[in-house]
């Protein structure tokens, strides 16, 4: 090994970082020295509060076939295997709680492991945006609970396998049925209402639309069900995962630009927000006048802060594969021009942005519209009921909920809520009980108080700007039902608001493994991307086997069957519209192929 690795110094060629780099298992890329095996680790396994399903359940699950729900650890839905070969699960899932009382939930590398192939070897990058199939999980996993309680027969055989019993006890049985009956009525509505066909396909997923449905849906309705089915709506809005390493940098964050970030209180706000999607439990209660966020409330803080510190921790991904150096210098002077002539250093390079709470410094994440689809913006816009939370606010920071009222709103509240009442709970003098007279419903006495952020205490200031609600995703139904008009929400009245298709651009380290491109995923790689719309490819197949020379999805996977369709400009608001971003495009081919070798050096 020791002769390899001084074989390739002598080459000038890059050497993956990895006590796994051979025939056996994945090439851990290089993402930095203080991105070692023990953090991986914890990544990939992290307790953050997401609670899918009772272990013994999924355990006792099959599939059509009658194969165990399990058999192949997920992979079949491009999920990871993970690092302990014993383990039944993969990469970003976990099993948490007391022994025969687990439950299954997801964790941030779920969705943010990238794995790709080239000539045979399996190259691994952590925080990379993941090639994962989730609505065929959740579809699936929806479908396997059906067949178990299809018929008594059915439930009777899972019952023996949850209960690890051949003939178990009939009240056990009946109360088991209770339990999943219960659970399953929340899980099928969700699944049933939100999953759009047809599906997101590989490596994408509607995330915004799929927490305000359950935020919304699941979590604000009467006992016992809590479920509100009419707040749920058709998840069609597909967005690529993003990569994670700089993510913490950023200052603003979410494909539309709308949360602010760059503090430990905005990571955690846009952590808790992910939690609540990936099925945490959010049952707040009303008592008189004040609303209790934290009742069956399983948003794990501890194991976001560590996630937020873990992410922190990861490096930009180094291509580990040859460079042509002086190609890639002049493909520097490229990326450094205009961008009126085809450079990318005025949209994406590293710049400094917001200064966040307490000192700390981040890169300007500007946000512009550049002719990309615009459906999020139409999911941005939906309105539902609030349910318990009718009225709710939270001095300083939000205004009362209508009874009808933007979502968008809602999960603002529910998570400044759930934040404010974990933090202060722990203050000097603090009541434990909530955010006390902090938050409180419409009918308490006296006027609600505007939205000051200065008065809130200095460590909560930043967090009414974790939900800056785009102006420009408001229809006109919407912008005269809720009596939409300057700081009807978190709006920073000196930021003009930002039009319709208006989304972030990131700092391109790393950019090369995150393929395929533009925010839903409708661009295999970075040659079609300098391709004008008109000329990028209507359909691709998608999967790991990756193109070292177009920097993307290759043209032909080894796993046939998961291809993309694409709009064009006529349909901008498809969800799937590969229009936008022509940046470059009039580049000579050979100023884009140096362009492009530049980018597998950032």
């Amino acid at each position: 090994m020791r002769t390899l690795i001084l074989a390739l110094a002598l080459l000038n060629l890059p050497i993956a970082s990895s006590s796994f780099a051979d025939q056996s298992g994945p090439v851990f890329v290089d993402q930095g020295a203080a991105w070692d095996m023990s953090s991986r680790s914890d990544f990939y396994t992290r307790d953050q509060g997401s609670r899918l399903i009772p272990w013994a359940w999924l355990k006792a699950l099959k599939q059509a076939d009658g194969a165990p729900f399990l058999a192949d650890g997920l992979t079949r839905y491009g999920y990871l295997p993970a690092l302990d070969a014993s383990t039944e699960l993969p990469v970003g899932f976990y099993a948490s709680g007391p022994t025969g009382a687990k439950v299954v939930g997801m964790t941030c590398s779920a969705c943010h492991t990238r794995q790709i192939k080239v000539a045979d070897r399996q190259y691994r990058i952590d925080g990379g945006p993941a090639l994962v199939d989730f609505q065929a999980f959740l579809s699936d996993l929806d479908k396997a609970m059906a067949r178990a309680t299809s018929d008594d027969a059915a439930f009777k055989a899972f019952a023996a396998s949850v209960l690890q019993t051949p003939k178990p006890d009939s009240d056990k049985v009946a109360a088991l049925r209770s339990d999943v009956d219960a659970w399953y009525v929340r899980y099928h509505a969700i699944v049933d209402r939100s999953l759009p066909n047809p599906g997101w396909g590989l490596g994408r997923l509607d995330a915004v639309g799929m927490i305000f449905n359950r935020v919304t849906g699941l979590g604000l309705g009467p006992e016992p069900t809590f479920l509100i089915p009419e707040n749920i709506h058709r998840a069609d809005a597909p967005v690529r995962y993003p990569f994670l390493w700089n993510a913490p940098k950023q200052d603003k964050t979410q494909w539309p630009g709308f949360a602010d970030n760059g503090s430990d209180i905005l990571g955690l706000a846009r952590n808790v927000g992910e939690v609540m999607g990936v099925f945490g439990n959010f049952q707040p209660t009303r008592d008189g006048l004040f609303i209790d966020f934290l009742n069956n409330n399983s948003v794990n803080f501890d194991g976001l802060q560590k996630l937020e510190d873990l992410a922190k921790k990861i490096g930009p991904p180094k291509w580990p594969w040859s460079v042509d150096a002086k190609l890639a210098a002049k493909g520097k002077t490229v990326f450094e021009r205009p961008a009126a002539d085809g450079g990318c250093q005025e949209c994406h390079g590293q710049k400094a942005g917001k200064e966040r709470f307490p000192f700390q410094k981040t890169w300007a994440t500007p946000i512009q519209n550049v002719g990309t689809d615009t459906r999020e913006y139409d999911i941005l816009g939906w309105t539902a009921k609030s349910g318990v939370l009718k009225g709710a606010y939270i001095p300083f920071a939000t205004k009362p909920l209508k009874e009808t009222d933007l979502a968008f709103n809602i999960l603002s509240t529910s998570v400044i809520g759930t934040i404010g009442e974990h933090v202060l709970s722990f203050s000097k003098g603090a009541s434990p009980s909530a955010l006390g007279a902090s938050v409180q419903s419409e009918a308490a006495p006296g006027a609600p108080q505007p939205v000051d952020a200065t008065q809130l205490p200095a460590v909560l200031q930043d967090l009414p700007g974790a939900f800056r609600f785009p102006e420009a995703a408001a229809t006109p139904e919407t912008r005269l039902r809720l009596d939409m008009g300057a700081g009807s929400s978190n709006t920073d009245a000196a930021t003009p608001a930002p039009p319709k298709g208006a989304y972030e651009s990131r700092v391109l380290y790393g950019i090369w493994a995150a393929a395929p491109y533009l925010h839903n995923g409708s661009v295999a790689s970075l040659a079609e991307l300098l391709k004008p719309a008109s000329q990028r490819q209507q359909r691709f197949a998608i999967g790991s086997d990756y193109d070292v020379d177009n920097i993307g999805i290759a043209a032909n996977q080894t796993q046939a069957g998961n291809v993309r369709e694409t709009t064009g400009c006529d349909d901008l608001n498809s969800g799937n519209s590969r229009c936008g971003h022509e940046f470059g495009t009039s580049l000579p081919d050979a100023d884009k192929k140096a362009l492009l070798e530049y980018l597998k050096t950032l």
